[in-house]
């Protein structure tokens, strides 16, 4: 079942979390049974002048916005839609620059920072729901063009 958390300007402004509090809460409950994938996508109503050229992530009220909603649920990447949520997800908190023909381009460094730390958060969290998180982690981490190997998560599944 997918969820979407609507934002408007109002809310981008006041950091106001509720919508995605509402469809966190909710997807939650929804995958105690079952474990879809595709849970949750954003509908963004963010008015730019016609000449704006910017993407929403580069606009600081939404960056702003999506930086708090990861100190909130910093596991929340792992419950995107992730073939179109998890690249504009990671935009918002990863340095990057947006080419009109290759897409978005990560800072290489700070995404490999990000992603190795969004591992660590989202392995322990999943780990205590009990859901095998190895390879969906990779799976997931591919949708952003990075791949994490194995050896990866040796250096930690024993803590």
């Amino acid at each position: 079942m997918n969820h979407q958390i609507k934002l408007d300007v109002d809310r981008l402004h006041k950091l106001d979390l509720s919508p995605a509090s509402a469809i966190v809460e909710k997807t939650l409950l929804d995958i105690k049974t079952s474990f879809p994938e595709s849970l949750i996508t954003f509908e963004i109503d963010y008015p730019r002048e016609e000449t704006d050229p910017r993407e929403l992530s580069e606009i600081p009220e939404i960056r702003l916005w999506f930086l708090r909603l990861d100190t909130r649920y910093p596991w929340l990447p792992f419950l995107l839609d992730w073939k179109s949520e998890l690249p504009r997800y990671i935009a918002m908190l990863v340095p990057h620059q947006f080419h009109r023909t290759d897409g978005i381009q990560y800072n290489p460094e700070a995404l490999e920072i990000a992603i190795a730390q969004k591992t660590f958060i989202i392995s322990d969290w999943l780990r205590d729901r009990g859901i095998p998180a190895q390879e969906k982690l990779k799976s997931m981490w591919m949708t952003v063009g990075y791949n994490l190997d194995d050896s990866f998560f040796d250096l930690f599944k024993n803590n």
